[in-house]
């Protein structure tokens, strides 16, 4: 009896801490996260030429999806097909203007929207890619449809690390998200998944966890599945939200909340640590595996080429245009698709290296010295004194995270995420209506009861 009540109390002291932790981090963070986006309206803007000897990542954005998600706040529009052909052109013609500038690759990462939604121009897309770049690994995100033959033929000889958008494989959660009638249910983007899986290096699949509706068995449903799905690796994201995005979600997926949300991440970390090793705070590989598709984690700083799509070089972050015609008629007129930028202080570069490593958990004090040229102690006494406090670090292994130090970097990448979507909101201001129509989500009226939802258009 007394050994169980000292669990008990154990237990109620580390969620107490953690919760405790958790609110005065989300909270500090929104304060500092709200990014402020510099307007170059009289002037022509574009990136740095490269610097000798550094290391940079390929981002490539297409904007494109068959249906809009309720809960997703990237670029992204509705497919229509003789745009989405003059944005592959533009996009391929943005590119050779980057090999111009002198900037060389061995990593490129397709993001969207849905980048195979076009396979044919996405296939040249990529072989182009190839010839003016040293590329050695392609990460592409697609969704299940895709996950049939005649795209994976097509992808399988160019992209190494395939990334599928599951989120979850409940039923219920699906058609909140709007995505069970696109994309079938969890039986249907399973059987896909297991069927894509042998034909690439890494085939990730992309779950989101801390639902509003989930429950813990619904979560332990999705990692059961996993666990027999055939994928080398799994990213389980919190769900984030925007203020472009908070009514959709509140009447799809409901409201979203932070009170469950360690709990859930003890329990993917628990169900998956027996196959899985642990890559970055939300991302797991088979241990007879090892590629991890974060191509944030992959390089400091890193160039991004498409509409809404962003470059981080030298302590500064460049954001192309959201509006495809403008990216378009800039990129067309010979120009890059650059519109604005925000110019990061010291503080905030040693900020977002300090979140970058521990999210990537490779944090070594000696690297940030290295870089910075000051002990990380004196460049960051209050984020070191709060990750001590809450017992942030393994004692004796000052550089590796504790249980309770993952999460608290999944906070502060949630917090940043949610930051920058709400830059992706600003940036949408200069939207026409038309495209405006095109980039927002059909709205739902939601009918909740408890993990049900009725959903009416």
């Amino acid at each position: 009896m007394k050994n169980n009540t000292a669990a008990t109390n154990s237990n109620w002291f580390e969620n107490t801490i953690v919760h405790l932790s958790e609110r005065a981090l989300t909270a500090v963070l929104r304060t500092q996260t709200r990014l402020v986006l510099t307007s170059n309206a009289d002037e022509d803007l574009t990136l740095p030429h490269p610097v000798a000897g550094h290391s940079y990542t390929l981002y490539m954005h297409v904007p494109f999806c068959e249906s809009l998600c309720p809960y997703c706040s990237f670029n992204r529009f509705l497919y229509e097909g003789k745009k989405a052909v003059d944005y592959f052109t533009a996009l391929r013609e943005e590119m050779r203007m980057v090999a111009d500038m002198g900037y060389d690759f061995k990593t490129l990462y397709i993001g969207g929207g849905t980048p195979t939604i076009n396979i044919e121009e996405l296939v040249k897309t990529i072989d182009l890619a190839r010839e003016l770049f040293n590329i050695h690994e392609v990460s592409c995100e697609t969704n299940p449809n895709h996950l049939v033959p005649e795209y994976v033929e097509q992808l399988k000889d160019r992209v190494q690390r395939l990334s599928v958008g599951v989120q979850s494989f409940d039923t219920d959660l699906l058609q909140q998200m709007n995505r069970l009638e696109k994309f079938g249910d969890g039986e249907l983007i399973l059987e896909r998944i297991r069927y894509a899986a042998p034909f690439f290096e890494s085939l990730n699949v992309d779950m989101i966890f801390n639902f509003p509706n989930q429950t813990l068995e619904m979560l332990k449903v999705d990692l059961d599945i996993i666990l027999t799905s055939g994928a080398q690796q799994v990213t389980f994201y919190p769900l984030m939200s925007a203020t472009s995005v908070e009514k959709s979600m509140a009447n799809s997926v409901g409201k979203p909340s932070h009170k469950r949300e360690w709990q859930f991440f003890n329990l993917i970390n628990d169900r998956l640590s027996g196959e899985f090793k642990q890559l970055s705070a939300w991302t797991f590989v088979r241990k007879a595996a090892g590629m991890i598709d974060e191509y944030i984690v992959d390089s400091e700083e890193y160039v991004g080429i498409g509409s809404g799509s962003f470059s981080y070089l030298n302590g500064t972050l460049f954001v192309n245009h959201f509006s495809i015609n403008q990216y378009s008629t800039s990129v067309h007129s010979g120009k890059l698709g650059v519109s604005a930028h925000k110019k990061y202080d010291r503080l905030s570069q040693m900020r977002y290296w300090f979140m970058m490593n521990l999210f990537g958990m490779d944090f070594n004090r000696q690297d940030f010295k290295q870089r910075f040229g000051t002990p990380i102690w004196l460049g960051l006494a209050m984020e070191m004194l709060f990750m001590e406090l809450t017992g942030a670090f393994k004692p004796g292994k000052r550089n590796q995270l504790t249980r309770r130090g993952q999460y608290m970097s999944v906070v502060m990448m949630r917090e940043f995420f949610a930051g920058v979507n709400n830059l992706r909101d600003l940036a949408r201001k200069n939207l026409s209506p038309l495209e405006l129509a095109s980039a927002t989500p059909v709205k739902y009226v939601g009918v909740h009861n408890n993990s049900k939802s009725v959903l009416h258009k």
